[in-house]
């Protein structure tokens, strides 16, 4: 009966530690304005594809 409540207590810390991780990594996504999403997603887009129509457009990295 021990083992069961050491898994238990095992798989809650591990599902609050996951949950910690994600508010963290949703914290720092949000903290982005949508202009620099889009300027990091055209920069992106450059570097993979650069005869793509479009590529010259794509703005400096400004940090």
């Amino acid at each position: 009966m021990r083992w069961w409540k050491v898994l238990g207590v095992a798989g809650f810390v591990g599902v609050a530690a996951t949950g910690v991780v994600i508010v963290r990594a949703e914290r720092k996504r949000r903290a982005y304005t949508p202009e620099e999403i889009r300027d990091r997603l055209r920069l992106r887009i450059a570097e993979e594809e650069p005869g793509a129509p479009g590529a010259s457009e794509a703005p400096e990295a400004s940090s």
